[in-house]
C-alpha cells in the first residue's frame, strides 16, 4: 500500500518532529524514570501502583514536555550549524518551519507548567527554572567551552533529580550513580565536540577541540574516564545487586573507549565512539531494573 502526496507530507512532518524532540530520548527518559520509581526507591510497591500514581505521572508527563521543547529550541538555534555538520537530518528536520517549530515550543512549555501546577507550586518553579536554563544555554552558554559541556550534562541528569525530590531520597548511592552517568554523559558530548568540528569553527563556537585543540581535549577525556573508574569503586563497594556486573564490565568497555579516543582522526570514528557511548549509557538505564536483585 503505497501513501498519497498528502499524507506522505504528513509522515514526514511527523518524522521531522519526532527528530527534533529526539523521540527516542524522551522514550527512554520516561522509561527509565519509572525504573527508577520502582526498583530504586519504591522497591516494595508493585507497578500498578506506580503506573496509577498521578502525581508521579503529573511529573514524569511534565519531564518529558519539558526535555522535548529543550530539543526545540536547541534545534532553532542550531539551524545554520547543522546545515554543515548534519545536512540530510537538517532536511528531514525543516520540513516543519522554524516558525511552527516554535510554536510548539511555546505550546509544550506552557503545557508543561499547567501540568506541574497540577502537582505543586514547587514542581512550577522547578520546571520554569529547567525551562529557562534550557534556554539559557541554547541561546549562550553553548558558545562558552569552559562552561557548555558541563551545563548541559547537568541538563540532561536533573531529571533525574526530579524524581529524588518526588521520593525524598537522598541515599550517597544514587549521587554515586547520577555522577557515574553524568560523565558519561559529558564524555558524550565533547566527543559530539569532535564530530561537529567543521560547523563549530565556521560559526564561531568556542568548544574545546577548538580552543585547546584534539591532544589537550583528549587528556581531558582520559581524566574522565580515570574518574569513572573511581565511580565504579566506590559504586561496587555497595549490594547493588546484578547491576554490578555492569559496573565491572564498564571498565574494560571504557577503557576500549579510551583507546578509540586517542587513535582517531576521522568523524567517522568519532560518531562510532559517541555511539558506543549511547549504547552505554542505555544500557545503565535499562540496567536500573537489575538493582538489588
Amino acid at each position: 500500500m503505497f501513501l498519497s502526496k498528502g499524507q506522505g507530507n504528513i509522515f514526514i512532518k511527523v518524522l521531522g518532529l519526532f527528530s527534533i524532540v529526539r523521540g527516542y530520548n524522551i522514550l527512554i527518559l520516561i522509561l527509565a524514570q519509572y525504573l527508577t520509581a520502582r526498583y530504586v526507591f519504591s522497591p516494595n510497591s508493585n507497578f500498578e501502583q506506580i503506573i496509577f500514581d498521578l502525581n508521579l505521572f503529573y511529573l514524569v508527563f511534565a519531564t518529558a514536555l519539558s526535555t522535548s521543547s529543550g530539543y526545540i529550541i536547541n534545534n532553532y538555534f542550531d539551524a545554520e550549524k547543522d546545515k554543515i555538520n548534519r545536512p540530510q537530518k537538517f532536511l528531514i528536520e525543516h520540513t516543519i518551519s522554524q516558525g511552527i517549530q516554535f510554536r510548539i515550543y511555546l505550546f509544550m512549555n506552557l503545557t508543561c507548567l499547567v501540568i506541574s501546577w497540577l502537582f505543586s507550586l514547587k514542581a512550577v518553579i522547578f520546571f520554569l527554572a529547567y525551562i529557562l536554563g534550557i534556554l539559557l544555554y541554547s541561546v549562550l552558554i553553548k558558545r562558552l567551552f569552559w562552561l557548555s559541556n558541563i551545563y548541559k550534562a547537568f541538563l540532561t541528569i536533573l531529571p533525574f533529580f526530579a524524581i529524588t525530590l518526588y521520593f525524598k531520597n537522598f541515599e550517597r548511592i544514587i549521587f554515586l550513580y547520577a555522577g557515574f552517568l553524568f560523565l558519561l554523559i559529558l564524555i558524550k558530548d565533547i566527543i559530539k565536540d569532535f564530530e561537529n568540528f567543521k560547523g563549530d569553527w565556521v560559526h564561531s563556537y568556542k568548544t574545546l577541540p577548538i580552543v585547546f585543540g584534539n591532544p589537550i581535549t583528549k587528556l581531558i577525556i582520559s581524566t574522565l574516564i580515570l574518574v569513572t573508574w573511581v565511580l565504579i569503586y566506590l559504586l561496587t563497594e555497595n549490594d547493588l545487586g546484578l547491576i554490578e556486573y555492569y559496573f565491572i564490565f564498564c571498565v574494560p568497555y571504557m577503557f576500549f573507549i579510551l583507546f578509540l579516543t586517542w587513535i582517531s582522526s576521522t568523524k567517522k570514528i568519532y560518531l562510532w565512539i559517541h555511539n558506543l557511548l549511547k549504547l552505554i549509557i542505555v544500557v545503565g538505564v535499562f540496567g536500573i531494573y537489575f538493582m538489588y536483585k
